[in-house]
Parts: structure tokens; sequence; C-alpha cells
């Protein structure tokens, strides 16, 4: 089975394809998407959506993975949130993808074994469950950890 993990974002999205076979997981790609901080969120959305369907078109994964949504401290911020979520959701609709939707603190508890993990944590552990991935960046990592919390509770 291959799994889509996705951290979406209006600045930057990644994403994170493994093979999910019994208990054993294997790296397939990763990548991040930036959007041009300049260009109107509509086009930012757009360029999101349909960056993420290549991504579905190159790996043609079985099933996707997202955090659940969270609330910032700044309504604009969590607005612009919703919105990158709502064009990378659509591309998976738009592929017949269901979206499972994880907890961030149960993507973290399910990678390092504790819910209070901070990124660092989670990207060592990324090491070790997929030893010589080339990780992207951040936001890849955090997707690829969705990824494997997915197959780990799925």
């Amino acid at each position: 089975m291959l799994i889509l993990g996705l951290d979406p974002s209006l600045s930057c999205t990644g994403w994170g394809v493994i093979r999910a076979e019994g208990s054993r997981i294997s790296h397939i790609a990763n990548g991040q998407v930036k959007t041009d901080a300049k260009a109107p969120i509509a086009e930012r959305l757009h360029h999101l959506h349909d960056a993420i369907r290549a991504v579905i078109e190159t790996h043609a994964p079985d099933r996707a993975a997202a955090e659940e949504i969270f609330v910032n401290k700044n309504p604009q911020t969590t607005l612009k949130l919703a919105q990158a979520r709502g064009a990378v959701l659509a591309a998976c609709a738009a592929h017949g993808l269901s979206v499972n939707e994880h907890a961030a603190r149960l993507v973290k508890k399910s990678i390092t074994g504790t819910g209070g993990a901070d990124k660092v944590q989670v990207q060592a552990m990324l090491k070790v469950l997929l030893p010589g991935a080339a990780i992207a960046g951040a936001d890849a990592a955090d997707a690829l950890a969705v990824a494997i919390a997915d197959a780990n509770l799925g």
C-alpha cells in the first residue's frame, strides 16, 4: 500500500510517499511545494492544488493522510492554513483518494513514542525508520511522519 502524507501550508506544503507492507515501511519519495508570497492567494492555492495533483499522478498512492487542522493564535494564519488544506484535499478528492486525518500529538506519539516530541526528535526517528532517505526539508519530514503514523494507525 502506498500512502501519501501531507503537511499543508500556504507558504510550503510538505509531501511524502511511503510503502507500507504489514509492519514494514519504506521511503518512496518526498518533497515540498513552495508558493510565491507576493502572488495573489488564488494563484498560490491553484499552484498547491496542481502540484499535489502531479505528485498523485506520478506516485499513484492508495490513500492519503494529513494532520488535523489546529487553531493558531493569529486568525489570519489559521484561515490561510485552512485554505491551503482545502486546495490539497481537493487535489486528493479529484483522484478519488480517501484522506485520513490525525492529530499532531498522535502523529508525534506514533513516530517517537511521545506526543510532546519536537521537530528534531521526529526528524531523528525518521532517519531510523527510513534509512538512506534524502528528506527535502522540515515540511517534507512532517509529511513523511504523517504517512508513517497513518500506516501504524491505519
